[in-house]
């Protein structure tokens, strides 16, 4: 007796322990006791069952979903393929997609031309990594944990962007073709070369830290980031190649056979000759935040690759304007950068998206009821893979039914190196679209070129196409 006294004493004792560790809004044995009975349960074991061998996407596809066609009323000119392997270049892969399309249509498709994605990246990274330090040194009389040094802090570098960066650095750099300068592993396989630079520059950045709080003169700090930009250089051309500076060229057709004679170029006047002139200037950015006020234009503070260069500024449309922009631009032959949030309802491997593809909520007995702003706002949902929309299938009024993009993830991925994307899937998931100034309507225009509203770095849309 003394035994069951000593061991219903002991429990009792340790039962009072755990409920005086609880503290309110902690998790108490009552309170599990009500979880286990709204959450567990005999009926839930066949869908364990199912789910403990098999993947949650192939559980939940809606068959009645799973069908689509492939036919559009209007399509732009098809061109082959790229892919960005293991990196986060979309951006650029997407606004390449643009300018060789630009320049094969000025050429009635007559002559191909293919850019290098290893030439720009490295003075993307380049350039990324002078934005850090700059950043290091302006903020420097700041604590080491204000929001806006661990902007810096944090990540330093990475290979996401917008079409910004593409405006930015090759006005500022120049192109060069893809034969010129081909990839490299690092290119296509970023992560390695991204964290050893990211610790280099952290430890570049406590340095300028030191330095100006220091005293020492801007002059001597200019020259000691100079030195470590040096060896950022040097790091970048030991996994990309230093960046070629003069080259010769013949520009081929689609079937590779040769068309003009081979001339020597240098990035800028190469860049001239496929380009014309500058890219900033050309297009807008537009965007949809049902969060903020629409018809009205907005700028993301620090959302650029050049210090020296263009944050990224947008004008906020309902979709349905979102959409007249991009009709008008296809029916002209004319493909357009364009971003999304891939990793809702849609299959890579089919290359499709649709509202409904997944049935999650009667997989798990509940709803996802949250729409685009709630999603935006709570960081469920944003802009995070760029792609080149190329096509719109209209109905008899002249609506979308829906829309292809070029994606660069190889010519094997989805449908042939595309996605089709249901009118709904489109609506709920596209956010940035840039768009060519011949296609903008003056009103439209106008608000563009009204005084920004500044958002700051850690509003929820402030992230990079991957």
């Amino acid at each position: 007796m003394k035994r069951k006294a000593f061991f219903l004493s002991l429990f009792v004792a340790v039962a009072a322990t755990m409920t005086a560790q609880v503290k309110d809004g902690g998790i108490s044995q009552d309170m599990l006791r009500d979880i286990q009975k709204q959450g567990g349960g005999s009926a839930n074991k066949a869908v364990f069952n199912a789910l403990a061998s098999n993947s949650i996407d192939n559980l939940a596809k809606n068959f009645d979903a799973q069908g689509f066609d492939t036919y559009f009323s209007h399509e732009t000119t098809k061109q082959n393929f790229h892919n960005q392997k293991s990196s986060g270049r979309c951006w650029m892969f997407s606004g390449f997609n643009m300018l060789r399309s630009k320049f094969a249509k000025k050429h009635n498709d007559s002559i191909n031309v293919e850019f290098s994605h290893d030439y720009l990246f490295f003075y993307d990274q380049l350039e990324k990594s002078n934005l850090m330090l700059q950043g290091a040194i302006e903020t420097a009389k700041k604590p080491l944990d204000n929001p806006d040094v661990q902007f810096f802090f944090h990540h330093p570098i990475g290979d996401g962007g917008t079409f910004c960066g593409v405006a930015d650095l090759a006005d500022k750099y120049g192109l060069v073709p893809m034969s010129a300068q081909p990839e490299t592993f690092s290119a296509e396989n970023t992560s390695k070369m991204r964290s050893l630079i990211s610790s280099k520059l952290r430890e570049f950045g406590l340095e300028l830290r030191d330095m100006v709080n220091g005293g020492k003169k801007a002059a001597a700090i200019k020259t000691r980031k100079t030195e470590m930009l040096g060896e950022i250089y040097k790091m970048l051309a030991l996994t990309l190649g230093e960046p070629v500076k003069e080259f010769k060229y013949a520009f081929k057709n689609k079937k590779g056979q040769t068309v003009t004679e081979t001339k020597t170029y240098t990035p800028q006047s190469f860049y001239k000759e496929v380009v014309g002139g500058p890219i900033n200037g050309t297009f807008i950015m537009v965007m949809n935040d049902p969060r903020h006020e629409y018809y009205k234009t907005y700028e993301v503070d620090l959302d650029r690759h050049v210090y020296d260069g263009h944050n990224w500024k947008y004008l906020n449309l309902p979709m349905e304007e979102i959409e007249k922009l991009a009709i008008a631009s296809i029916k002209d032959n004319t493909k357009l950068y364009s971003s999304y949030d891939v990793g809702k309802q849609s299959d890579r491997q089919k290359g499709y998206g649709d509202v409904n593809l997944y049935d999650y909520g009667t997989l798990f007995n509940t709803t996802f009821k949250m729409d685009k702003a709630q999603r935006i706002a709570t960081f469920d949902s944003g802009s995070t893979h760029a792609m080149t929309l190329t096509a719109v299938d209209l109905d008899a009024n002249g609506n979308p039914k829906k829309w292809k993009v070029e994606n660069s993830w190889g010519p094997n991925s989805g449908q042939g190196g595309c996605m089709i994307m249901s009118a709904q899937w489109f609506r709920e998931y596209m956010f940035r679209l840039v768009v060519d100034n011949k296609y903008v309507p003056e009103n439209i225009m106008k608000m563009y070129q009204q005084k920004p509203t500044m958002l700051t770095h850690d509003d929820p849309l402030f992230s990079e196409d991957n």
